[in-house]
Protein backbone atom coordinates (compact mmCIF):
# COMPACT_ATOMS: atom_id res chain seq x y z
CA UNK A 1 0.00 0.00 0.00
CA UNK A 2 1.09 3.54 -0.75
CA UNK A 3 2.50 5.41 1.86
CA UNK A 4 0.11 8.36 2.95
CA UNK A 5 1.94 11.92 2.07
CA UNK A 6 1.25 14.84 4.75
CA UNK A 7 0.64 18.16 2.84
CA UNK A 8 2.66 20.88 4.34
CA UNK A 9 1.64 22.77 7.39
CA UNK A 10 -0.04 26.27 6.64
CA UNK A 11 1.82 28.86 8.22
CA UNK A 12 0.75 30.68 11.36
CA UNK A 13 -2.07 34.02 10.14
CA UNK A 14 0.37 37.25 11.27
CA UNK A 15 -0.39 39.05 14.40
CA UNK A 16 -1.36 42.29 14.09
CA UNK A 17 0.54 43.55 17.00
CA UNK A 18 3.92 42.47 14.86
CA UNK A 19 3.12 43.85 11.83
CA UNK A 20 2.18 47.06 13.05
CA UNK A 21 5.64 47.64 14.47
CA UNK A 22 7.47 46.51 10.86
CA UNK A 23 4.72 48.60 8.91
CA UNK A 24 5.56 51.52 11.28
CA UNK A 25 9.37 51.02 10.84
CA UNK A 26 8.80 50.49 6.96
CA UNK A 27 7.19 53.64 6.48
CA UNK A 28 8.96 55.59 8.66
CA UNK A 29 12.70 54.84 6.81
CA UNK A 30 10.67 55.70 3.46
CA UNK A 31 9.58 58.87 5.14
CA UNK A 32 12.92 59.95 6.54
CA UNK A 33 14.96 58.82 3.50
CA UNK A 34 12.65 60.78 1.39
CA UNK A 35 13.82 63.75 3.24
CA UNK A 36 16.96 62.86 3.22
CA UNK A 37 17.53 62.92 -0.52
CA UNK A 38 16.56 66.25 -1.24
CA UNK A 39 18.67 67.16 -4.46
CA UNK A 40 19.61 70.15 -5.77
CA UNK A 41 16.69 71.97 -7.17
CA UNK A 42 18.64 73.63 -10.33
CA UNK A 43 19.43 69.58 -10.83
CA UNK A 44 15.57 68.34 -10.43
CA UNK A 45 14.57 71.42 -12.87
CA UNK A 46 16.50 70.14 -15.33
CA UNK A 47 15.21 66.44 -14.91
CA UNK A 48 11.23 67.91 -14.94
CA UNK A 49 12.21 69.99 -18.15
CA UNK A 50 13.79 66.45 -19.74
CA UNK A 51 10.80 64.80 -19.13
CA UNK A 52 8.83 67.24 -20.35
CA UNK A 53 10.57 67.68 -23.44
CA UNK A 54 10.45 64.05 -24.30
CA UNK A 55 6.84 63.49 -23.83
CA UNK A 56 6.68 66.45 -26.21
CA UNK A 57 8.39 64.48 -28.54
CA UNK A 58 6.66 61.48 -28.19
CA UNK A 59 3.41 63.22 -28.34
CA UNK A 60 2.51 61.75 -24.37
CA UNK A 61 2.34 65.48 -23.30
CA UNK A 62 -1.11 64.57 -21.42
CA UNK A 63 -0.28 66.91 -18.21
CA UNK A 64 -1.31 70.42 -20.07
CA UNK A 65 -4.93 69.47 -21.16
CA UNK A 66 -5.86 67.78 -17.69
CA UNK A 67 -4.30 71.18 -15.63
CA UNK A 68 -6.38 73.09 -18.10
CA UNK A 69 -9.21 71.25 -17.26
CA UNK A 70 -9.00 71.85 -13.73
CA UNK A 71 -7.71 75.04 -13.62
CA UNK A 72 -10.85 76.06 -15.01
CA UNK A 73 -13.31 74.13 -13.66
CA UNK A 74 -13.25 74.30 -9.52
CA UNK A 75 -16.03 71.98 -9.41
CA UNK A 76 -13.45 69.07 -11.00
CA UNK A 77 -10.22 71.08 -9.90
CA UNK A 78 -11.02 70.91 -5.85
CA UNK A 79 -12.42 67.17 -5.61
CA UNK A 80 -8.51 66.25 -7.63
CA UNK A 81 -6.79 68.30 -4.59
CA UNK A 82 -9.21 66.53 -1.79
CA UNK A 83 -8.23 63.02 -3.68
CA UNK A 84 -4.62 63.43 -4.45
CA UNK A 85 -4.00 64.83 -0.55
CA UNK A 86 -5.46 62.01 0.98
CA UNK A 87 -6.99 59.27 -0.91
CA UNK A 88 -3.30 57.74 -0.60
CA UNK A 89 -3.20 57.96 2.87
CA UNK A 90 -7.18 55.75 3.22
CA UNK A 91 -7.58 53.82 0.61
CA UNK A 92 -3.48 52.06 1.17
CA UNK A 93 -3.83 51.47 4.29
CA UNK A 94 -7.84 50.16 3.89
CA UNK A 95 -6.82 47.72 1.62
CA UNK A 96 -3.77 46.39 3.74
CA UNK A 97 -6.42 45.91 6.50
CA UNK A 98 -8.26 44.04 4.22
CA UNK A 99 -6.28 41.91 2.80
CA UNK A 100 -5.12 41.00 6.84
CA UNK A 101 -8.58 40.20 8.21
CA UNK A 102 -10.48 38.47 5.17
CA UNK A 103 -7.08 36.99 3.10
CA UNK A 104 -4.80 36.00 5.42
CA UNK A 105 -3.08 33.54 3.32
CA UNK A 106 -1.90 36.46 0.53
CA UNK A 107 -1.37 38.81 2.89
CA UNK A 108 2.29 38.60 2.96
CA UNK A 109 3.21 38.77 -0.37
CA UNK A 110 0.57 41.74 -0.06
CA UNK A 111 2.46 43.46 2.45
CA UNK A 112 6.22 42.36 1.05
CA UNK A 113 5.12 43.78 -2.22
CA UNK A 114 4.16 47.04 -0.94
CA UNK A 115 7.26 47.62 1.26
CA UNK A 116 9.53 46.66 -1.37
CA UNK A 117 8.25 48.87 -4.30
CA UNK A 118 8.28 51.36 -1.73
CA UNK A 119 11.97 51.41 -1.23
CA UNK A 120 12.35 50.98 -4.94
CA UNK A 121 11.12 53.99 -5.20
CA UNK A 122 13.09 55.63 -2.83
CA UNK A 123 15.84 54.69 -5.14
CA UNK A 124 14.46 56.66 -7.41
CA UNK A 125 13.90 59.49 -5.76
CA UNK A 126 17.67 59.07 -4.62
CA UNK A 127 18.82 58.89 -8.48
CA UNK A 128 16.65 61.55 -10.10
CA UNK A 129 14.96 64.55 -8.08
CA UNK A 130 12.62 65.88 -10.16
CA UNK A 131 10.67 69.12 -10.63
CA UNK A 132 6.84 68.55 -10.74
CA UNK A 133 4.78 70.78 -13.40
CA UNK A 134 3.76 72.72 -11.04
CA UNK A 135 7.19 73.91 -9.96
CA UNK A 136 8.07 75.03 -12.80
CA UNK A 137 8.43 78.62 -14.76
CA UNK A 138 5.05 79.80 -15.46
CA UNK A 139 6.22 79.98 -18.76
CA UNK A 140 5.91 76.67 -19.21
CA UNK A 141 1.96 76.86 -18.60
CA UNK A 142 0.95 74.69 -15.62
CA UNK A 143 -0.80 76.00 -12.56
CA UNK A 144 -0.28 74.69 -9.35
CA UNK A 145 -4.28 73.72 -8.99
CA UNK A 146 -3.26 72.79 -5.09
CA UNK A 147 -2.25 76.64 -4.61
CA UNK A 148 -5.07 78.08 -6.32
CA UNK A 149 -7.49 75.93 -4.30
CA UNK A 150 -6.07 76.24 -0.87
CA UNK A 151 -8.58 78.04 0.79
CA UNK A 152 -10.79 74.83 0.50
CA UNK A 153 -8.77 72.14 2.31
CA UNK A 154 -6.08 71.81 4.53
CA UNK A 155 -3.22 72.01 2.33
CA UNK A 156 -1.11 75.28 1.49
CA UNK A 157 1.39 76.01 -1.44
CA UNK A 158 3.50 73.20 -1.05
CA UNK A 159 2.17 70.17 -2.40
CA UNK A 160 -0.42 67.85 -0.15
CA UNK A 161 1.31 69.30 3.29
CA UNK A 162 -0.30 70.89 5.56
CA UNK A 163 -0.05 74.91 6.19
CA UNK A 164 3.22 75.33 7.80
CA UNK A 165 4.65 72.07 7.47
CA UNK A 166 6.07 72.12 3.98
CA UNK A 167 9.38 71.38 5.38
CA UNK A 168 8.18 67.96 6.23
CA UNK A 169 7.97 66.92 2.58
CA UNK A 170 10.31 66.53 -0.12
CA UNK A 171 8.49 68.24 -3.54
CA UNK A 172 11.21 67.00 -5.77
CA UNK A 173 10.59 63.44 -5.06
CA UNK A 174 8.04 63.31 -8.20
CA UNK A 175 9.80 60.08 -10.03
CA UNK A 176 8.39 57.74 -9.68
CA UNK A 177 5.31 58.80 -8.61
CA UNK A 178 3.97 56.14 -5.40
CA UNK A 179 0.47 57.99 -5.64
CA UNK A 180 -0.01 55.82 -8.94
CA UNK A 181 1.98 53.09 -7.42
CA UNK A 182 0.24 52.26 -4.57
CA UNK A 183 -2.95 52.96 -6.27
CA UNK A 184 -2.06 50.02 -8.73
CA UNK A 185 -1.53 48.15 -5.77
CA UNK A 186 -4.65 47.99 -4.58
CA UNK A 187 -6.68 48.02 -7.62
CA UNK A 188 -4.49 44.88 -8.22
CA UNK A 189 -5.68 43.39 -5.20
CA UNK A 190 -9.25 44.74 -4.99
CA UNK A 191 -9.57 43.06 -8.16
CA UNK A 192 -7.84 39.64 -7.57
CA UNK A 193 -9.78 39.10 -4.43
CA UNK A 194 -12.32 40.99 -4.36
CA UNK A 195 -15.78 38.96 -4.85
CA UNK A 196 -18.75 41.62 -5.24
CA UNK A 197 -18.42 43.49 -8.48
CA UNK A 198 -18.61 46.54 -7.36
CA UNK A 199 -15.15 46.21 -5.20
CA UNK A 200 -13.63 44.59 -8.64
CA UNK A 201 -15.21 47.47 -10.78
CA UNK A 202 -13.29 50.26 -7.76
CA UNK A 203 -9.95 47.78 -8.68
CA UNK A 204 -9.98 49.32 -12.29
CA UNK A 205 -11.43 52.91 -11.19
CA UNK A 206 -9.06 53.98 -8.54
CA UNK A 207 -5.52 53.53 -10.47
CA UNK A 208 -7.01 55.14 -13.37
CA UNK A 209 -8.41 58.33 -11.20
CA UNK A 210 -5.04 58.87 -9.73
CA UNK A 211 -3.22 59.14 -12.64
CA UNK A 212 -5.92 61.20 -13.48
CA UNK A 213 -5.54 63.36 -10.34
CA UNK A 214 -1.46 63.20 -10.46
CA UNK A 215 -1.31 64.92 -13.87
CA UNK A 216 -4.34 67.26 -13.69
CA UNK A 217 -3.34 68.99 -10.31
CA UNK A 218 0.30 69.32 -12.18
CA UNK A 219 2.34 67.04 -9.15
CA UNK A 220 3.62 64.53 -11.99
CA UNK A 221 4.61 63.70 -15.62
CA UNK A 222 3.16 61.09 -17.46
CA UNK A 223 5.94 59.58 -17.64
CA UNK A 224 6.56 59.83 -13.54
CA UNK A 225 3.16 57.56 -13.68
CA UNK A 226 4.20 55.34 -16.18
CA UNK A 227 7.92 54.82 -14.00
CA UNK A 228 5.55 54.35 -10.65
CA UNK A 229 3.82 51.38 -12.25
CA UNK A 230 6.63 49.93 -13.52
CA UNK A 231 8.07 50.14 -9.71
CA UNK A 232 4.97 48.42 -8.86
CA UNK A 233 5.54 45.42 -11.41
CA UNK A 234 9.38 44.94 -10.49
CA UNK A 235 8.35 45.02 -6.48
CA UNK A 236 5.68 42.32 -7.38
CA UNK A 237 8.40 40.16 -9.34
CA UNK A 238 10.72 40.33 -6.05
CA UNK A 239 8.16 40.02 -3.57
CA UNK A 240 9.02 36.35 -3.30
CA UNK A 241 12.68 36.39 -2.99
CA UNK A 242 12.72 38.87 -0.26
CA UNK A 243 10.53 36.41 1.30
CA UNK A 244 12.42 33.67 1.20
CA UNK A 245 15.78 36.11 1.61
CA UNK A 246 13.51 37.16 5.35
CA UNK A 247 12.74 33.27 6.30
CA UNK A 248 16.20 32.45 6.15
CA UNK A 249 17.26 35.46 8.18
CA UNK A 250 14.77 34.63 10.61
CA UNK A 251 15.67 30.75 10.56
CA UNK A 252 19.26 31.45 10.88
CA UNK A 253 18.54 34.49 13.75
CA UNK A 254 16.41 31.97 16.02
CA UNK A 255 19.25 28.85 15.67
CA UNK A 256 21.82 30.84 16.71
CA UNK A 257 19.59 32.88 19.52
CA UNK A 258 18.91 28.56 20.78
CA UNK A 259 22.56 28.07 20.53
CA UNK A 260 23.72 30.91 22.71
CA UNK A 261 20.85 30.17 25.20
CA UNK A 262 21.72 27.99 27.92
CA UNK A 263 20.39 24.54 28.86
CA UNK A 264 17.84 23.94 30.90
CA UNK A 265 17.74 20.48 32.44
CA UNK A 266 14.77 18.87 35.12
CA UNK A 267 15.23 18.46 38.48
CA UNK A 268 16.57 15.01 39.67
CA UNK A 269 13.50 14.19 41.64
CA UNK A 270 15.25 10.29 42.18
CA UNK A 271 18.84 11.83 43.51
CA UNK A 272 20.52 8.83 41.78
CA UNK A 273 18.33 6.05 43.82
CA UNK A 274 16.84 3.05 42.26
CA UNK A 275 14.93 0.07 43.50
CA UNK A 276 15.71 -3.66 42.58
CA UNK A 277 12.94 -5.82 40.97
CA UNK A 278 10.57 -7.00 43.15
CA UNK A 279 11.63 -4.26 46.28
CA UNK A 280 9.10 -2.16 47.96
CA UNK A 281 9.45 0.95 49.11
CA UNK A 282 8.10 1.25 53.07
CA UNK A 283 4.96 1.98 53.43
CA UNK A 284 4.10 1.22 50.67
CA UNK A 285 0.39 -1.16 50.09
CA UNK A 286 0.21 -3.78 47.88
CA UNK A 287 -2.92 -4.40 46.03
CA UNK A 288 -4.70 -7.75 45.79
CA UNK A 289 -4.15 -7.88 42.29
CA UNK A 290 -0.55 -8.04 43.04
CA UNK A 291 0.77 -10.79 40.66
CA UNK A 292 3.39 -11.93 43.51
CA UNK A 293 0.50 -12.83 45.91
CA UNK A 294 -2.12 -14.18 43.29
CA UNK A 295 0.65 -16.76 42.05
CA UNK A 296 1.46 -17.81 45.47
CA UNK A 297 0.01 -22.03 45.96
CA UNK A 298 -2.89 -22.65 47.88
CA UNK A 299 -3.37 -26.23 50.03
CA UNK A 300 -1.99 -27.50 53.39
CA UNK A 301 0.95 -25.69 55.17
CA UNK A 302 4.73 -27.47 54.76
CA UNK A 303 5.24 -29.76 57.16
CA UNK A 304 7.71 -28.03 58.98
CA UNK A 305 4.77 -25.95 59.83
CA UNK A 306 2.87 -29.44 60.89
CA UNK A 307 5.26 -30.29 63.39
CA UNK A 308 6.06 -27.36 65.09
CA UNK A 309 2.32 -26.83 65.34
CA UNK A 310 2.34 -30.75 66.95
CA UNK A 311 4.94 -29.42 69.61
CA UNK A 312 3.23 -26.65 70.74
CA UNK A 313 -0.34 -29.14 71.56
CA UNK A 314 1.85 -31.59 72.98
CA UNK A 315 3.66 -28.88 75.10
CA UNK A 316 0.20 -27.39 76.25
CA UNK A 317 -1.43 -31.19 77.71
CA UNK A 318 1.64 -31.81 79.76
CA UNK A 319 1.65 -28.35 81.16
CA UNK A 320 -2.62 -29.04 82.22
CA UNK A 321 -1.82 -32.37 83.49
CA UNK A 322 0.91 -31.26 85.97
CA UNK A 323 -1.84 -28.68 87.35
Amino acid sequence: MPHATTAPAPRPRPRWWTELPLLALVYAAYSGGRLLVRGDVSTAVDHGLRLLHLEQALLLNFEHPLNRLLTAHPSIGIPADFAYASLHYLVTPAVLIWMFRKHSSAYRWARTWLMTSTMLGLIGFTLMPTCPPRLLAAGHGFVDTMAQYSSYGWWGTEASAPRGMGGMTNQYAAMPSLHVGWALWCGILLWRHGRHPLVRAAGIAYPLITTFVVMGTANHYFLDAVAGAAVMGLGALLARPVMRLANRVSHAALTRFARVRPATKSPDVSAGCKTSTGERIPGQRTSSADPTDAAAPAGPPAPADVTVSAGRAAGGDAARAAR
